[in-house]
């Protein structure tokens, strides 16, 4: 089985923020079908009805290479709490396999704390915290404080974290600065709603522009293309 490379927007961060030495990203899915947050604007909904989750065995032949940034686990959330925990220990077993590095992002990050996960080194840490609001888009996610809680505790146990604010949605400024200073993570994707068919509360320009000028005071912020729909 191929590594994907990574094409389009959704991930291009990968390829922006490179080991020294590395090649160019890729994403790699060992878990797949619909994804048990069941977000409203999933990015894979544009693709139509998924199969039922599953693990996919064929991809432990992978040759993940080396020197390569992989995002393991980017069409659905290996971590959710309805994964078995076997999935995630053959994908781990395989990553160490490889001298790569590799990033693991879920919306359930307080998964990351258990004592039976060991992950590869390098990896980075990342979630997904859309707005400091909980709308009834986000499915059957945390609400957003419950994932900066435990992004606080990786961010001390594990080290080297991320944050990707999308799609951004409608949010109280002083409120998410405050829960991004928590995590203090080492960068922040901002990227906009793609799934045109859900239509989201979104905040305006000039709030975004405080937002991304509030982050850099302490963080790098990396903007998504999709992102200039919402700042003009």
């Amino acid at each position: 089985m191929p590594l994907n490379p990574i094409k389009g927007n959704m991930y291009q961060f990968l390829n922006d923020y490179p080991t020294p030495g590395s090649n160019r990203g890729y994403t790699w899915n060992t878990v797949k079908g619909k994804c048990p947050h069941d977000c409203h604007y999933c990015y894979m909904k544009r693709f139509g009805e998924q199969p039922d989750l599953h693990f996919d065995e064929k991809e432990l032949k992978t040759d993940l290479g080396k020197d390569n940034f992989i995002f393991v686990g980017s069409s659905s959330d290996m971590w959710a709490n309805a994964i078995p925990n076997e999935w995630i220990w053959k994908t781990l077993d395989h990553c160490r396999k490889f001298e790569n590095q590799y990033l693991f992002q879920s919306k359930f990050p307080v998964r990351f704390l258990r004592g039976d996960i060991w992950l590869p080194k390098p990896s980075i840490i990342g979630t997904t915290i859309e707005t400091n609001r909980h709308y009834p888009e986000m499915g059957r996610t945390l609400p957003p404080q419950s994932r900066i809680d435990a992004m606080k505790k990786v961010n001390a146990r594990l080290g080297k974290t991320i944050v990707t604010i999308e799609p951004i949605c409608d949010f109280d400024l002083e409120p998410l600065i405050e829960m991004f200073r928590d995590i203090n993570p080492s960068w922040v994707n901002i990227g906009a709603n793609t799934n045109h068919k859900v239509k989201l509360p979104e905040p305006g320009p000039g709030k975004i522009k405080e937002l991304i000028s509030a982050l850099k005071e302490f963080t790098e912020v990396k903007i998504k293309p999709n992102l200039k729909r919402l700042l003009t």
